[in-house]
Order: structure tokens, then sequence, then C-alpha cells
């Protein structure tokens, strides 16, 4: 039987620009199934396993800035999308999520596959919707029309974000053989016209005088994709010496203007006593690093935080004024509007970045082999053109200490978890042809190992793998390191290597334990392939922790005698 609402689903998500669609298999789902796997516009891909899924259209959302459909059975299958989704809400990613459900009547008697579908996402949705449990009657296949355009509309609109759409659906439900589904060219949508925020004459009168009386800014972008505008005007401010701005990785807004180093001496009391602004100006999502976070919090400065919805963001606990404007609004009129800034406090940042930028290649060159050391050369053989995804825990960290990249660069930082990064990595993959570099530790790379479970052909991924064997963040943290229980109970140790997961998946596979190894290892790593490849670094937990002390400390020295 043929279920026109669900066809008429299709025929929307197409005519809407959704053109990516990501299955995982069940009984109940058939109709769903069926109806991407047969429109031509759509191109679906059958992932297995539903938590591994729900990353993969997240990686491919953020590159494409477009939802992606994900399809799920009934019952648990829709329970294991909720981490992605959580990520997605959190990092303002479209997903248009669609559960199939048993009817309303036979929830919690015993049926199978049945859980409490409805809501079930609660706030970390932009919306929840439910269709018709029917849907051939005209007026029902109106309804559900205008749900599913009411539910694109809301994934598109800023900020983006998931929302989800629950289908009740009743036998029978598969079609007759060589039954055809005819796709309307022109179904029923309707569009979201997008209005333009930006703050009143007199509001820009009253910041422009409250501009004039500080000398100390300090602009903090967030995590966000690159922006080659916002990049520009950036760097005007920088260059003219009225704003310092201050770059995490995540931001992917670092260039040669702005200062990428801080994580080496915002943590130093007295190195950074005099680096306290007036003003914060943010845009943007997360930002990586902790110290930076410290640091503005333990400022009397004002805080204003730039977004287009005017929600209050107040990350520094400093927060002033919450401005209802694009970024490249903001920042356009900043660069009109704002005069030269104290340049001691200019010179003080960029003097602090110099010296490290200076002293950082040749402390690493000069240090034993160990995680940092062999991922700082592993990124200057990294090609420009790689986008780099970065698992979260120490690779990201590792990343945003060693400074500014090129390449455009990834991380799940919306809730910051280890789960999936493989899986968004992958997700990537599917939407270039270029290199998918993934930086990943052991236990997120274990932990989300059902990635590659899957048919489809992944030439262009690299994953740099850091194995020491055990959760080695735990060893930095003040709280744990200290216990008797740190290997067992935090670090997690454990024995993995991935040969095995490379035979398996068909990866192209080698593992280094020194320096030596590691350049003959890199010497073809990012050349053309018919397979994926895996470079799996071996190294020790507690060396680890010592190395990367040592060469902190060393900067400091550096810092100190400047």
């Amino acid at each position: 039987m043929i279920l026109q609402s669900i066809v008429d689903l299709v025929a929307i998500c197409a005519k809407k620009g959704i053109e990516n669609a990501i299955l995982s298999p069940g009984s109940r789902c058939a109709p769903l199934t069926l109806a991407f796997a047969r429109h031509p516009e759509i191109h679906a891909r059958t992932i297995s396993d539903e938590r591994s899924a729900a990353f993969i259209a997240l990686g491919m959302a953020q590159q494409l800035d477009h939802p992606v459909a994900l399809v799920c059975t009934s019952g648990s299958a829709a329970l294991n999308y909720y981490p992605a989704i959580a990520e997605a809400f959190f990092q303002q990613v479209p997903l248009l999520i669609l559960t199939a459900d048993r009817p309303a009547e036979w929830i919690d008697q015993y049926d199978g596959q049945t859980i409490f579908q409805t809501d079930v996402y609660g706030k970390h949705v932009k919306g929840s919707f439910q269709l018709p449990d029917t849907g051939n009657n005209p007026d029902q296949l109106w309804h559900s029309s205008r749900i599913v355009n009411e539910a694109i509309n809301l994934a598109n609109q800023f900020p983006p974000g998931p929302v989800h759409i629950n289908i009740p659906l009743r036998e029978p439900f598969y079609p007759e053989k060589d039954e055809e589904l005819n796709f309307s060219e022109n179904p029923r949508i309707f569009d979201l016209l997008k209005s333009k925020t930006q703050p009143t004459d007199e509001s820009l009168i009253k910041l422009k005088s409250r501009l004039e009386i500080v000398q100390r800014i300090l602009i903090i972008p967030g995590q966000q994709l690159p922006d080659q505008h916002l990049q520009s005007l950036l760097n005007q401010l920088s260059k003219n010496q009225k704003a310092v701005i201050v770059t995490d990785t995540i931001s992917n807004l670092q260039s040669d203007q702005t200062i990428t180093l801080h994580d080496h001496w915002l943590g130093n009391p007295e190195i950074s006593k005099n680096l306290k602004p007036d003003l914060i100006i943010s845009f943007g999502k997360s930002i990586i690093s902790k110290s930076l976070k410290l640091f503005l919090r333990n400022t009397h400065a004002s805080h204003w935080h730039i977004q287009a919805d005017g929600k209050a963001k107040d990350t520094y606990q400093r927060l002033t004024r919450n401005i209802a404007a694009s970024p490249v609004y903001f920042l356009n009129w900043l660069n009109q509007n704002l005069v030269v800034q104290n340049p001691e406090y200019y010179l003080a940042w960029q003097s602090l970045e110099k010296a490290v930028s200076m002293n950082l290649t040749t402390l690493l060159e000069s240090e034993t082999f160990g995680e940092y050391t062999a991922l700082a050369y592993c990124l200057n053989k990294t090609p420009l053109v790689s986008k780099i995804h970065v698992a979260n825990s120490m690779a990201v960290r590792y990343l945003n200490l060693l400074g500014k990249r090129e390449q455009e660069i990834s991380c799940n930082r919306g809730t910051s978890g280890i789960d999936g990064s493989n899986s968004t990595a992958v997700g990537c993959t599917f939407t270039t042809k270029e290199i998918v570099t993934l930086i990943t530790g052991d236990m997120a790379f274990f932990y989300d190992r059902n990635a590659f479970w899957h048919n489809y052909s992944i030439p262009n991924l690299r994953i740099i793998l850091l194995n020491n064997h055990a959760g080695g963040i735990f060893r930095l943290i003040d709280g744990p390191k200290n216990q008797p229980e740190l290997e067992e109970y935090f670090e997690t140790k454990q024995k993995l290597t991935a040969q095995h997961l490379a035979t398996e998946f068909g990866f192209f596979y080698s593992k280094v334990v020194n320096q030596e190894e590691l350049e003959a290892s890199l010497t073809d790593f990012y050349s053309d392939s018919l397979h994926p490849k895996i470079l799996e670094i071996e190294t020790e937990s507690k060396s680890n922790a010592d190395l990367l002390k040592r060469i902190k400390e060393r900067a400091a020295e550096a810092l100190n005698g400047k």
C-alpha cells in the first residue's frame, strides 16, 4: 500500500533542497526508506548503527549548511540518535529527524519496539512534530504537508538546529509488487522569509559613546565555519590596532593578525596580569581554552555578545549588552566607528604571541618523542586543502596549543563528548573529494568504531590516532591525577591497537613508536589511495603528561625572559 503522506513528505524535502538522507534499516520505517531511496533527487545511504548514523548526518550537515534527513524505525532506535541530536542542537547544525512509530493505541501495551516517542528529544530539538497516523484523507494530507514545511523551515531558521517529526504508521505499509511511487513535481510548500536584524540608530549611538571611553578591547570569536568576510574585518581591526583578536583553533578565523598561542601564558597570573581588557566583544559559539574563560571571568570588563537572534550567552559572567545583529554587520560598524586603542595593550599581547611563536618550534624539536611533538610534526605535513576533524579531550587541546592553522577545523564542541567523532568525520567525507584528516585519541576512536561499518567508499579519509592506551587527559586534571584510582577508574587503561580494525574494514595501516618511523610513514600518508589510511602513534600516557608539562614550563621561562 502506498502511503501518500509519506510520498509527499519526501517530495517536499526534495523541493526544499534536502538532497541527502541517512537511513537505518527497519520494518516500521519501510515507507520512509522506500520513498527516500526511490526519489531521483535525493542521495540515500544506509547506516545500520543509529548512533553512528546520526553523527554521520551531523558531519554532512556541518559541511552542507543545510538539513540532512535521518530515518529510523520505532523503539530504541530513536534513542540512539540522541547524542548526535544534542550535539547538533548546541552546535546549531540543522537536521530533519524522522522516526517511525507504532499507532498511539499500541504504546505501553507490551507490543514490540514501542517506547514513548512523542517529544522524546525534549529541549534538545528546536521543535517536535507528529504526523497524523493515517494519511490519505485530503485534509490529513494537507495537514501532513503543512507540518513538514513548518519543520524544515524551523530547522533552517536562525539559529539552525535539529527538528523532529514522529510518524505513527499503520499496516499495511509496504507497496504491492511493481507498485510505483509517484512524486509530485509541485508539492505544497511554503518558505520562511528571512529578515535582517540590526541595532536601531539610537542603540548604535549609545554603543559609540561607550566605545569612546574604553581603551582595551578584546574580541573573542567562538566556533564557526570559515568566513572570509569576517576574517577580513577582524584583520583590519587588528592591523589598525583598534582591538586585540584572540582566536581558538575552532573559530576558523586564525591569521597572522590574531592571537593564537594564548594558552601558553593566560594560565600564568604574573604574565597575564596586565592583559585584562575594559571591554570583551564575542560572537560565534563555544571556545576551547579554559584558561581564556577563567582569565575573562576574573576581569572587571564589560561584555558585549553579538548574535542575530539576540539571545544571551554569558560565557564569561561579565555580560552587559546582548546585541541583536550579525557579526559581519557589527564588525563592519566597529571598523568604521572605533578609534585606535591603547597601543601598549595591543603590543603586550602581540609581543607574547611573537615570543611563543619564535620558541615553540625549537622547544618541540628538542624534546623526546610523544603525542604533542608527533602531532606537531604531522600537522606540518597535512595538506592545506585537507579538512581537519578533531576529537575532544587531548586531541583538540594539543591542536589549540600548536597555534594557527590554515585548514578548516571541525570539532564536536556543542556537548564536547568523545562519542561520534569518527562518524562525524565520515559524514564529512560524503560531502567532499578533498582529504579529510581525523585527529583522535584512542578512547574516542574505539568508542565509535561502527562509523566504518557501512558499504560506502571513503578513500579520502586519513586518521591520525594518538594511542596512549588510556584517557590521558586525566593526568592533567588536578583532581583525578592525584588519586590512587587514577589508572583504573579515570584513565580506563586498554590494550587495543587499530591493526585488527584496519584489516576488518580494509584500511591501510601503519603504527609508529618513534620519530624515525613517523617520518617514514608520513612520506606517502597523504598520497592518493583507493582506501582510507590510519596512522597510529603509540605512546605512554605518563610520558605524554610529563612532556606537555616540560614544554609549558620552558615556554613560560622564555616569556619571563622576554
